[in-house]
């Protein structure tokens, strides 16, 4: 199977999505175009040996790697300290 060739920067940010574990791998297979087991080829290349045994020990069978077994809907949480942003200015608490 080949990848698609990717410019460096785009290299990075599939590995840091890769990394992340609300991110899909659907989500990178839209923006990318590469699909669970390129993204596979791709961080087993990417990798040191070590941290590629730690992302596949972290994914696998990690439920929020896959869109359709997740159930993490696509709200986000935001902490009531959190500033609010209205008209582009970061409000002050007051």
């Amino acid at each position: 199977m080949t990848t698609p060739s990717l410019p460096a920067e785009d290299i990075d940010r599939v590995i840091e999505m890769a990394w992340e574990d609300r991110t899909p791998f659907e989500a990178i297979e839209q923006q990318f175009g590469l699909n669970e087991q390129a993204v596979i080829a791709l961080m087993r290349r990417e990798l040191k040996p070590a941290s590629w045994r730690r992302w596949r020990a972290r994914v696998q069978g990690r439920a929020t790697k896959h869109r359709a077994k997740s159930q993490v809907d696509d709200a986000r949480f935001k902490s009531t300290l959190q500033r609010t942003i209205t008209a582009n200015k970061i409000s002050k608490r007051g």
